[in-house]
């Protein structure tokens, strides 16, 4: 708490040092705006040898502004796919450098065509709370590979992280090529007003908003990374003790704090009762208690416990079976909580849960659940459970979604070579591996000719050459 006032107490003076953090940056990029390969590897190298030296030290910062995460929740979750992108990305760079050649039609040649890719310029990356270090490291990856230079905007909700992030950052790398800014939604709303090459946003679909519109008045391409309600499919045939289990897997990361959380399942009507007691085993099998019980994620504050609490009561007081899988709350450790025939018109239906609730709602055809699915706001994520192919198939083109899983779930995100992104109300854009290269790197045409210059055959004053010249090139 007491970080958090300061950060308060100081906004104005953090704003005004953003401001010619960023115009430093501006003049810096103009001096070397093309940074070699060899330049770009040695900061990601350098990158990686603070993740893996700091390790200790930002497991516990990030246990601290949770009340309780488990340290190896957090180095599976954020250290190691945070390295992981780092060598993913050093092993592919040069290749991805290099200039692309493209084909040059007929009546042009002689000449050759090709795309360079050139850095942006500034890039602005503002992070969230759940995941202070993968979702910093993730952009920051792509950023630098690309050539950019960055500014990072962390979050007020996790103050021990942001400040231990912004100091080994600033002793690692100057301030023209990594800042960090810290400070209260103030300064986050003065960080998305800069006029950046680009912006990459990770939170809340309302909070995107209004950084989609605060871009607009700089022309800003934004990439936006917003969640929403993702839905987890059972068929019919799948076993649902596995099933279950992967469902419980996804859900219990970082307590349901998590963008690509399952945020409602649909079951087949038959097999409610079974889902009902495959998730309590698998949730149980994973957390045998939750007092004291380190391998628990805590809640990250009070506001968003009572944000949850007050989802239960609503859904209850409207007619929701509540099932609680665990006793009552312990500090901020909510249960996991099944909420079983939920309505639309609940508060838990109607916004992304972002915590260890569980609404279940059934179906009776597949048709029916895909029509639910798609009757709703684009999520980012979207988990079918079952082996039917036929029906995969219906599932992933019939419905859209950022992206999909097939008996699993969060597991796409980890996959370096797949992009990662929202579609509709879940995000624009998106990042990892080439794919992050390519959003924040200008693909420029370049068209190159020699001495030769055929095309003069086209130029006026125009008769009958060219209209044979065309005639026999296309129209024949």
């Amino acid at each position: 708490m007491v970080a958090q006032q300061e950060h308060l107490d100081c906004s104005p003076q953090q704003i005004e040092q953003m401001r010619e953090v960023f115009v430093r940056q501006q003049a810096a990029f103009r001096s070397d705006p093309m940074l070699s390969a060899e330049h770009r590897i040695t900061l990601l190298k350098t990158l990686r040898r603070m993740i893996v030296q700091e390790k200790s030290a930002l497991v516990d910062a990030i246990r601290v502004d949770f009340g309780n995460r488990s340290a190896d929740e957090t180095i599976v979750a954020e250290i190691l796919p945070s390295l992981h992108n780092i060598d993913y990305t050093v092993k592919r760079l040069r290749r991805w450098m290099k200039p692309s050649r493209r084909s040059v039609g007929m009546l042009f040649q002689p000449a050759s065509a090709r795309v360079v890719y050139q850095p942006l310029g500034v890039v602005g990356v503002i992070v969230p709370w759940n995941y202070p270090l993968f979702l910093a490291i993730g952009p920051l990856v792509s950023a630098l590979a690309a050539g950019n230079r960055v500014m990072l905007k962390l979050s007020e909700a996790t103050p021990v992280t942001s400040q231990l992030l912004k100091t080994l950052l600033g002793q690692l790398f100057s301030e023209e090529m990594i800042s960090v800014s810290l400070g209260s939604a103030e300064v986050g709303v003065a960080f998305s007003q800069q006029p950046f090459d680009h912006l990459l946003f990770t939170g809340a679909t309302s909070v995107g908003r209004y950084v989609m519109r605060a871009a607009a008045e700089n022309l800003t391409p934004v990439t936006l990374e917003l969640g929403g309600k993702s839905p987890a499919i059972i068929s019919s045939t799948v076993p649902m003790a596995q099933a279950a289990e992967r469902i419980a897997f996804g859900k219990a990361m970082n307590a349901g704090q998590t963008c690509v959380a399952p945020d409602y399942v649909l079951v087949p009507r038959t097999r409610l009762d079974d889902f009902t007691t495959a998730y309590r085993e698998a949730i149980q099998h994973l957390f045998p208690k939750l007092e004291d019980n380190p391998d628990y994620t805590s809640i990250i504050n009070e506001r968003q416990i009572k944000r949850l609490a007050a989802y239960i009561l609503d859904a209850e007081q409207k007619g929701a079976q509540i099932i609680p899988l665990f006793p009552a709350l312990q500090g901020r450790r909510l249960p996991h909580t099944l909420i079983l025939n939920p309505s639309d018109d609940m508060e838990v239906m109607r916004e992304e849960i972002f915590g260890p609730l569980l609404p279940v709602v059934t179906y009776e055809r597949i048709e029916e659940a895909l029509h639910y699915v798609t009757e709703r706001p684009r999520p980012l994520a979207l988990y079918y459970f079952g082996d039917d192919r036929k029906e995969q198939e219906r599932v992933l083109y019939q419905t859209h979604s950022g992206g999909v899983c097939l008996n699993d779930t969060l597991m796409h995100v980890a996959q370096d070579d797949l992009p990662f992104g929202g579609v509709g109300q879940s995000g624009m854009g998106h990042y990892h591996g080439h794919e992050g290269f390519l959003t924040f790197s200008h693909a420029k045409s370049v068209f190159s000719k020699g001495g030769i210059n055929s095309a003069r055959l086209i130029y006026p004053p125009y008769g009958k050459t060219i209209q044979k010249i065309i005639y026999w090139l296309y129209l024949r």
